[in-house]
């Protein structure tokens, strides 16, 4: 495809480039511009030239594929672009609508003026890779708008619309229609200025004036090491904003491309530019035909009124789209109702949500308490009580209440979608929609493919998470799915640990310094160790736990659900959701310990991470292995979206790249040697085993 369309008005050139979907930089685009910008620069014909993205989009930056790879350095680089651009003899104007993100706005800063569309949104998003923006941006862009605004553009990595600045030198003028023709004008004015001796006016050349350069970085520093604890980039940014603000042009040029090239070896880099995409290809998937058509989604309906069924409910009622909220009781259905009213009028004391679209929102909700109001619905959700026979009478209702070509949708967090399927007629229109609660926070969508869930509607589903911007990713049938089927070896071990010798408090400190949001006994009292307890009870009639968990079965048994009964594995306050050491739970776990006549050891830090991380990462090998997830990025999403699994560190099949596969089965094999160990549980899955000996990964190169 040609992507550089070169055309002549007047005497000035306009270079319109195109790749898309958003005119990244890639190598054969830089190549392409390169050799416009020379044919301008050559061609006695032309005094200035215009710089154009095609189809509405200036540019959203560099390939980020080519990131790492010899393509990124290969010439011409962007930084050679932009050398040709700010040092041409002819004027050379950027035309700006869309957006101009990253590397694109960089090209747009080295040119000698600059035209935008009013619509248009400018930004330098690369820290949200874990990058500084490094072809030049941390040195023009204070000069043309200010230290301080040039952090908060590139410290928040958001695109911001160019109103912001509208008297400032980024850019000349800023229009509403007719975008080439007004950069056209300044091209043809610039190069008359040029014809009476002005210089062309260049970023480079502008000094910064801040009254007190040292007191705002410092100001800023102290912010990022909050705000930023875990991520480098920030500070190399301030750094090179200091070195902007300090140094000549140039020698503050070279402090940026040294800083940008540590940050992108940086494991953190890495890390994140394995979620930007992994993210991309959850929404693929493999199998799916192309072109499949999805199902009309106008009416949704939810049964059940509970924490889950409300939460669901304002996903979609945020989205604009219609819902009837099911319960069979008047009073479970007030009170459904009551709380979604008040979710949103939170909102709106908070200054999140404006009072008319409370009323707008609230209009879409039509309680109900008989199925026949429902029959017409488009999607069904069930979200009842986690209980196989209550599933199923739904579902048995659901099957002769609902009309032909309805989704019949589970938000069922363990059983099997496939049975659930089975009670119907209609086994082609099941799939499980498993939400996380709360459900109108959490991002995570698990897609639960049934063995007979139809191609079209799985793709309906798969958008319907967009529209209502959920990260979705598709599973196959298991008891948990992805996340919860290793949350449970996770807990597994966790348990373990408290049996040796360890302390609740012990292990989820250990685990939140390694950077999880919570540890697992506090997320279990969060999420409410009666809901664990329920699927254990049933595992343990099916025969797949064979030892009981002991200490955790008796704090149910004595009402200790977690936060909701202010008493979990801690003692909690009303109203207050900071968790407290209890001496009744020491008892418990004092008890047991001797019953079982074990020797107790400490535990440190490092095991204790360890041995839960790998314990995430082993039955991520099974679950790839058995196709239950299509790939290891899906899951590391699945345990950075819902289970607090720090982002810096990408996810556990990710982190488990790392560490080197080698050293995490050689570390997994010292568990198994442990006393009291479960050599079964430490066992390297198949999949792990064949990495570690090949020395291959899950998720490609770990650098």
């Amino acid at each position: 495809m040609e992507q550089v369309n070169y055309s002549v008005k007047g005497r000035v050139a306009v270079v319109a480039f195109q790749s898309p979907p958003v005119n990244s930089l890639s190598l054969s685009l830089r190549q392409d511009l390169f050799a416009a910008l020379e044919r301008m620069i050559g061609d006695s014909a032309v005094d200035a030239a215009v710089l154009v993205g095609a189809n509405g989009t200036f540019c959203a930056g560099a390939d980020i594929r080519e990131f790492g790879t010899s393509k990124m350095l290969r010439g011409p680089s962007l930084w050679t672009l932009n050398s040709v651009i700010e040092t041409s003899s002819k004027p050379i104007i950027a035309a700006i609508e869309g957006v101009a993100l990253g590397g694109g706005l960089e090209i747009a800063l080295a040119c000698h003026h600059r035209v935008a569309l009013a619509t248009a949104k400018v930004g330098l998003p690369e820290v949200k890779l874990g990058l500084l923006p490094g072809a030049g941006g941390t040195q023009r862009l204070p000069r043309a708008i200010g230290i301080e605004a040039a952090l908060n553009v590139m410290l928040s990595g958001e695109p911001v619309p160019v109103s912001m600045f509208v008297k400032t030198p980024l850019f000349d003028q800023i229009v509403e229609t007719d975008l080439v023709s007004a950069a056209t004008a300044v091209a043809v004015a610039a190069a008359a200025s040029q014809v009476i001796g002005k210089r062309l006016p260049r970023l480079r050349d502008l000094e910064i004036s801040e009254p007190d350069v040292d007191a705002l970085l410092q100001f800023a520093r102290n912010t990022a090491k909050i705000a930023f604890k875990e991520y480098p980039a920030a500070q190399a940014i301030i750094d090179c904003v200091h070195a902007a603000a300090t140094k000549p042009f140039d020698l503050g040029l070279q402090e940026e491309g040294r800083l940008f090239r540590i940050l992108l070896e940086c494991p953190v880099s890495a890390a994140l530019r394995h979620i930007f995409f992994g993210e991309r290809a959850a929404a693929r998937i493999s199998d799916l035909p192309k072109g499949t058509q999805t199902r009309a989604i106008n009416n949704v309906a939810i049964i059940g009124a509970g924490t889950m069924g409300t939460g669901i409910a304002i996903n979609f009622l945020n989205a604009g789209i219609n819902i009837q909220l099911l319960e069979l009781g008047a009073e479970a259905l007030d009170k459904g109702v009551a709380h979604i009213y008040n979710t949103y009028v939170s909102q709106v004391k908070k200054g999140k949500l404006d009072a008319s679209k409370l009323e707008t929102r609230m209009a879409l909700l039509k309680p109900t308490l008989v199925y026949s109001d429902i029959a017409q619905a488009d999607l069904v959700i069930e979200a009842v009580f986690e209980d196989m026979a209550i599933k199923e009478k739904v579902f048995n209702i659901l099957d002769v209440t609902m009309k032909q070509g309805a989704i019949l949708a589970t938000n069922t967090s363990t059983l099997d979608v496939d049975y659930i399927a089975s009670v119907t007629k209609r086994p082609q229109d099941v799939i499980g929609l498993h939400f996380f609660s709360p459900a109108n926070v959490m991002r995570l969508l698990e897609v639960v493919r049934g063995a007979k869930t139809a191609p079209d509607v799985l793709a309906t589903a798969m958008a319907l998470a967009k529209k209502i911007k959920k990260t979705a990713i598709v599973s196959g049938v298991c008891d948990g799915f992805i996340g919860n089927r290793m949350i449970n070896q996770y807990f597994a071990q966790s348990l373990a640990m408290v049996d040796e010798g360890a302390s609740p408090q012990e292990i989820d400190s250990a685990i939140e310094s390694f950077g999880f949001a919570m540890g697992p006994f506090r997320m279990s009292d969060l999420a409410g160790n009666d809901i664990g307890w329920h699927i254990r009870k049933r595992q343990y009639a099916e025969g797949k736990i064979l030892q009981p968990a002991l200490i955790a079965d008796q704090l149910c048994e004595q009402g200790r659900y977690g936060q909701k009964t202010v008493a979990g594995w801690y003692d909690y306050k009303p109203g207050d959701r900071n968790a407290y050491s209890s001496v009744i739970v020491d008892k418990i776990i004092s008890d047991v310990r001797y019953a079982a006549g074990r020797s107790l050891r400490k535990i440190d830090q490092s095991e204790i991470v360890d041995r839960l991380v790998y314990s995430l990462v082993n039955e991520g090998s099974r679950i790839l292995e058995e196709k239950i997830s299509q790939r290891a990025s899906d899951i590391d999403l699945v345990y950075l979206t819902g289970y607090g699994f720090p982002i810096w560190r990408g996810g556990p099949m990710r982190y488990a790249d790392s560490q080197s596969l080698y050293e995490v089965v050689r570390r997994m094999k010292g568990f198994s040697a442990l006393p009291y160990a479960d050599k079964i549980f430490w066992t390297p899955a198949p999949l792990l085993a064949r990495l570690a000996t090949d020395g291959g990964s899950f998720t490609g190169d770990a650098t």
